[in-house]
């Protein structure tokens, strides 16, 4: 990155922002922000080939620190993979799309507290070996 360049989107964006960037994606990339979902990520496009590069000019700005892909909801994925022209705020036909009483997008808990583990209902084949104990009866007296 050239001299130049690091000191315009330190301006456009803010030495905070630009730590925050370098900290979480390695990289910096300044853009419009289109919209957010749920879960608080923002999504954002940058049209200007200059700043760039084709393809990924449109990227996601996750909420939580460990992320991962399963935040994103449908939707703003097929914004963000190119499948929609526009993103779903200014998409009429993604607006139409949704039902009111579809239920919200929920990310993959696997790995996490809240993930799924079935329990068994069936007896076991073997049972475990539970030694019993007699009582002892010492001498009278």
């Amino acid at each position: 990155m050239s001299l130049a360049r690091y000191f315009n989107k330190v301006r456009r964006i803010g030495l905070k922002e630009y730590f925050r960037q370098m900290m979480y994606i390695g990289d910096v990339k300044v853009g419009r922000c289109v919209g957010s979902d749920q879960f608080g990520n923002r999504y954002f496009e940058n049209m200007n080939p200059e700043e760039e590069v084709p393809g990924r000019h449109r990227w996601v700005d996750f909420a939580q620190h460990d992320f991962n892909a399963t935040q994103v909801p449908a939707e703003w994925h097929a914004w963000i993979s190119h499948i929609r022209k526009d993103p779903p705020p200014e998409d009429r036909v993604m607006q139409n799309l949704s039902p009111s009483w579809k239920a919200p997008w929920i990310e993959n808990l696997t790995g996490t507290r809240g993930a799924y583990r079935p329990y068994n209902t069936t007896l076991p084949k073997y049972d475990t070996w539970e030694p019993k104990v007699a009582s002892r009866e010492g001498p009278s007296a």
